[in-house]
């Protein structure tokens, strides 16, 4: 909510940057924690039926103003909301899920911005990514619009056919009056936004305000305080300044300067930091998908074996960048100190081995990807984390 509000205000106006809120009502609570923009991750299922935990951070939204909120590509299965049965459609063609829940429940009046082709393939080159109608694949696209319409949609995300909205009026399938709705209120957005009033923008205090030097060093120093400290019983963080030789794997040579003086070999160094991605099974298939991190969050068997090696030779320090969770627990092993950071850059990894770092765990760590499957997609936490969600090192004694 700091962040709505911060870019929106109190109220939308002249001095605010428009927001949607994404991806109503909760796009966690996926089949095999896999991806709903693919044919095979289009399920939101909810075996713990703790759809109203997902739900709630956009009560939140709705209360303070959001500009527009957009529902996820996801289809619930299985789910009924006061005893009824939720259609098993794409939230974005879901009329129960939009009309019944956002608006009317909800009390929300805002733009409902669809997510991305949900009514035309995309095809770029050889590869194909299926329009996302999921649960109404058997539609044409004609279809596809006039029950977005139905069910609540303003806006068409990532499409410009406006010949299948002129036709669907045509047809006498959607009415003018529905057309005027959704217009109105995205009408009312660039109107409070002061659109017409004063459409244009100083370029020169854009260029003065976007990359300048304080915000810059905010961001800088906002990511190194974000690197979480998961193990480090030697003490040997944070690293001292200079005067050693360092070996480094993942991160460049001009960045780990600031560390000590970077050499080729584990065999010749101090000291040794090591940067790895958390791990993900590569797919390339379908359009987009080689963008995604899926699959197992197991670490491929091979490499603890080889930071132990790295390990005989020096102190080891490893950095796992968390974009998702891992099952960290074999690299833990294999080094004399870990941290986790969520996309710092190498600067400010370096200022958080310098003693900078001060994060703790967004989500928990599992022992085993048997407990991750074990776990109900819908259901907060796991029972039996190796690291629980909000964990960071503390030294004994401290």
């Amino acid at each position: 909510m700091a962040f709505l509000r911060g870019l929106q205000g109190e109220s939308l106006g002249p001095g605010s940057v428009a927001c949607t809120a994404k991806h109503f009502p909760g796009g966690g609570a996926q089949k095999d924690g896999e991806d709903a923009h693919f044919p095979y991750g289009r399920e939101q299922v909810y075996p713990a039926g703790r759809f109203a935990d997902h739900l709630e951070p956009f009560r939140d939204a709705v209360a303070a103003g959001v500009a527009a909120m957009m529902p996820y590509y996801g289809m619930p299965v299985g789910l009924e909301l006061a005893g009824e049965p939720v259609p098993e459609v794409g939230f974005g063609f879901n009329r129960r899920i939009l009309q019944g829940l956002l608006r009317e429940e909800l009390g929300y009046d805002g733009v409902v911005l669809s997510d991305w082709e949900l009514i035309n393939d995309n095809h770029v080159g050889d590869q194909v990514l299926p329009a996302r109608a999921w649960g109404v694949e058997h539609l044409d696209p004609l279809g596809r619009m006039e029950l977005m319409l139905e069910a609540g949609c303003d806006q068409f995300g990532g499409e410009e056919c406006v010949e299948l909205l002129a036709e669907l009026v045509a047809l006498g399938r959607v009415s003018e009056r529905r057309i005027d709705e959704s217009a109105a209120r995205l009408l009312l957005v660039k109107f409070r936004l002061g659109l017409f009033d004063d459409p244009y923008v100083d370029e020169g205090v854009a260029a003065e305000t976007v990359g300048c030097h304080d915000f810059v060093a905010a961001g800088l120093a906002a990511q190194a305080a974000s690197v979480t400290v998961l193990k480090d019983p030697r003490g040997l963080l944070p690293l001292r300044d200079g005067g050693i030789r360092v070996y480094v794997e993942g991160l460049s040579a001009e960045d780990a300067t600031a560390l000590g003086t970077v050499v080729g070999r584990p065999e010749d160094a101090d000291l040794a930091v090591v940067r790895l991605e958390a791990p993900f099974e590569p797919r390339s298939d379908l359009f987009l998908e080689a963008w995604f991190r899926a699959g197992s969050l197991d670490f491929p068997p091979g490499l603890p074996v080889r930071l132990s090696r790295i390990r005989a030779s020096c102190p080891l320090v490893v950095d796992i960048t968390l974009d998702r969770p891992a099952v960290v627990g074999p690299v833990i092993d294999a080094a004399d100190a870990v941290v986790a950071s969520y996309g710092t850059s190498g600067p400010a990894l370096v200022a958080a081995l310098r003693g900078q770092a001060r994060g703790r765990l967004p989500f928990d760590l599992p022992r085993s990807m048997n407990d991750v499957r074990q776990h109900p997609p819908d259901q907060p936490g796991l029972d039996d984390p190796l690291l629980p969600c909000g964990y960071r090192w503390v030294r004994p004694g401290a």
